[in-house]
C-alpha cells in the first residue's frame, strides 16, 4: 500500500524521535518525511519537505513549540500541527491552541491513542487529550462563571459611581459639575451612563441603590 500521509517529527530528544518514528512508519498509510531536533529545523522541515502533519513537542532548544507553530502555520497552510508534550496547565494548553495548533496530546497517552489522535486531526477535525479537554471545559466554566456574576455595579466607572453619590445626597447637575470642576455636559453624559448601566431611571430608586451600597455621606 502506497504511504499515503506524509508526517515530521519535531522532538530533541533523540530517543524519544527515534521511539515516534517506528511508531509511525508502522502504520500503513504514515510516511515519516523528516525529522527536527528544535524549532527552527521544525520550520525548515516544513519548507522543503511540506508534510500533511507535524508532531510537536513544545519544550525545544533555539526555538519553543509553540513560537515553532506561530511560524509554521504563517508558512504553510496545509500542514497540521499536533503538540506532544508532558504540560497539562490550563495555560500552557490554551497558549497552544492559540498559537494555531490543531491537536494537542499528552506524552503519556498510548500508542493507539496517537495514531487515533493524528488520524483525526488529518481529517480535518481538532482533538485534545481528554485530561486536555476537561482542563479546557473547565477554564471555559469559570470564565463564564466569572463574566455570569459581574454585577452592574461592577461595571460602574470610578466617576460614574462620584457622580451617584451626589445625586444621591441631593445634588442638582449644576452643583455637582461646579464640585467636580468639569462641564454640565460631562455630568449629564456620566448620570445618562449610570443610569443606562444600572437600568434606574429615577432619583428616588437611584437614592435607595446608593444607601444600598453604603455610599450615602460618605
Amino acid at each position: 500500500m502506497k504511504k499515503q500521509y506524509r508526517i515530521a517529527i519535531a522532538e530533541d530528544h533523540t530517543i524519544l524521535r527515534e521511539g515516534l518514528r517506528a511508531l509511525l512508519i508502522s502504520e500503513p498509510d504514515f510516511d515519516v518525511v523528516c525529522e527536527a531536533g528544535d524549532g527552527r529545523d521544525a520550520i525548515q522541515c516544513i519548507e522543503e519537505h511540506q508534510p500533511d502533519l507535524i508532531l510537536m513537542d513544545l519544550s525545544m532548544p533555539r526555538m519553543n513549540g509553540l513560537e515553532a507553530i506561530k511560524e509554521i502555520k504563517k508558512r504553510s497552510r496545509t500542514t497540521m500541527v499536533m503538540a506532544l508534550t508532558v504540560h497539562k496547565s490550563e495555560e500552557y494548553i490554551l497558549a497552544t491552541l492559540q498559537a494555531g495548533a490543531d491537536g494537542y496530546v499528552l506524552k503519556d497517552t498510548t500508542h493507539a491513542e496517537l495514531v487515533s489522535a493524528i488520524r483525526h486531526v488529518l481529517s480535518g477535525k481538532r482533538y485534545l487529550s481528554p485530561g486536555v479537554s476537561e482542563k479546557v471545559i473547565e477554564g471555559y466554566l469559570e470564565e463564564k462563571r466569572i463574566v455570569k456574576t459581574r454585577t452592574a455595579w461592577d461595571t460602574l466607572t470610578k466617576r460614574e459611581r462620584e457622580i451617584l453619590k451626589l445625586i444621591a445626597e441631593g445634588y442638582k447637575n449644576k452643583e455637582i459639575a461646579d464640585y467636580l470642576c468639569v462641564s454640565l455636559k460631562t455630568v449629564e453624559k456620566h448620570r445618562t451612563n449610570l443610569m443606562k448601566k444600572l437600568d434606574i431611571h429615577n432619583v428616588a430608586t437611584l437614592t435607595a441603590f446608593a444607601m444600598e451600597k453604603d455610599l450615602v455621606n460618605k
